[in-house]
């Protein structure tokens, strides 16, 4: 009986882009939240006796700063040397960038594989062969199982390969291949990188991506670590993962469509962040606030949000060990526009002059790619000056979706009846 390790997707020193540009965000757990979650990883591997660790791909974040990154993974690496741990690595597209890792020399426990073929080691001890190979440059678009020696008799298979598999969304298909190119080679086990989600692809033979060891940014959310695999008699018995991470993201969802007040809105944001704490294991939490729902004050809360979004940061920080990302308004309120007019059908008035201008404010979907930067030249000014971050994000600065500019339309109709209606100049 022997146990192993498989961690994938490290990102050794990331920078969790972006983060630590918010006031009170957690700046040293941003900092060093990919080293404290790979010392974890150490940690885990000694407690648990484990005879080698596999790490499919990206351990760096492309090429570093300085020595610092290095210096940390080869001291970790010396820690798992003097406990008879071994370390089996393929080097995956981001660590492909990095220049200064090629000139570093870890502990002779560390094996990394070559990145012109397929190479195996053959642990004799426990009776294990490990199969394979690393990227040679970032973008590897070839297929790299199919070259993959067929199982050696006598062992525990382990192919050890960072790919896209067949596709996964959000990631670069790099070296695809089938589950079919897998299974034929008769390994029993692959250990694989590159997807950030931890997702078992078979268990017969044993195919998984772990996930990444440390979410970086509001779309890794949930649980983040590695898998512990114990084999006996030849055969994989236990896969079980284990927690390593130390800062969580995560997005807390609440249905204001009960909501009729504006006081009445803090209880369930309240139970939502508390909700998620408990589930954080006393992690920091990094948290996106979504308030969705068809809601009757939906207009209110568009047209307070810079208020309410602290007023919710007030709630987080007073739950402690918790930061709010932001916050997201999608609900949804009924057009109570003509209401506001207080006029019949077809009569015009100040306002039906002002909501028609914004109806004029629409365009054909199949026409433009982008609607408003093409249609205001201020616009498409501002956007070339913003980070790509702002613009390239799942709630990007300036829409450039059909279905959310109407929906931006449709809020924009009813600020202004409402706007008009408190100041009175509704005819």
């Amino acid at each position: 009986m022997f146990r192993f390790i498989h961690a994938a997707d490290i990102h050794l020193d990331s920078p969790l882009r972006g983060l630590e540009s918010y006031e009170d965000a957690p700046v040293d757990e941003i900092r060093n939240a990919t080293r404290r979650a790979f010392d974890n990883l150490v940690a885990l591997a000694i407690e648990e006796e484990v005879r080698f660790v596999l790490l499919a791909g990206d351990l760096y974040d492309g090429d570093w700063k300085d020595y610092n990154t290095g210096l940390f993974f080869t001291e970790r690496m010396g820690r798992l040397k003097r406990q008879g741990i071994n370390v089996f690595i393929v080097s995956g597209n981001h660590d492909a960038q990095s220049r200064i890792s090629q000139h570093l020399q870890p502990p002779d426990n560390v094996t990394t594989f070559s990145v012109r073929k397929p190479e195996t080691t053959l642990l004799d001890d426990v009776g294990a062969a490990i199969t394979g190979q690393g990227y040679a440059s970032r973008a590897i678009t070839r297929n790299l199982a199919q070259h993959y020696p067929q199982y050696h008799s006598g062992y525990f298979n382990i192919g050890l390969l960072h790919t896209g598999l067949n596709g996964r969304e959000g990631h670069e298909p790099y070296a695809p291949c089938s589950l079919d190119d897998l299974k034929s080679k008769g390994y029993d086990y692959w250990g694989l990188g590159h997807v950030h989600q931890r997702e078992v692809i078979s268990e017969d033979p044993w195919i998984l991506f772990p996930g990444n060891l440390q979410g970086r940014h509001i779309r890794e959310t949930g649980s983040k670590g590695a898998s512990l695999v114990t084999v006996e008699n030849g055969r994989v018995t236990d896969v079980t993962h284990h927690e390593l991470d130390v800062l969580r993201f995560c997005i807390a969802r609440v249905d204001l469509s009960e909501c009729h007040t504006m006081d009445a809105i803090h209880d369930p944001v309240r139970q939502a962040l508390e909700n998620q704490q408990a589930h954080a294991d006393g992690r920091v939490l990094a948290v996106r606030l979504e308030l969705s729902g068809e809601s009757p004050i939906h207009m209110n809360l568009v047209s307070n949000a810079v208020h309410l979004t602290e007023s919710f940061r007030g709630i987080t920080a007073g739950l402690g060990d918790m930061w709010l990302e932001k916050v997201l308004f999608k609900t949804v309120g009924k057009d109570r526009s003509n209401d506001m007019i207080g006029k019949t059908p077809g009569e015009q008035t100040p306002l039906h002059t002002i909501l028609a201008a914004v109806d004029q404010l629409e365009w054909d979907p199949d026409d433009l790619q982008d609607p408003l930067s093409l249609q205001i030249p201020e616009i498409a000014a501002l956007k070339n000056k913003l980070p790509p971050d702002l613009l390239g994000s799942d709630d990007p600065l300036i829409p450039n979706r059909p279905e959310k500019i109407a929906e931006l339309l449709g809020d924009v109709k009813g600020l202004l009846a409402a706007r008009l209606s408190r100041q009175g100049n509704l005819p």
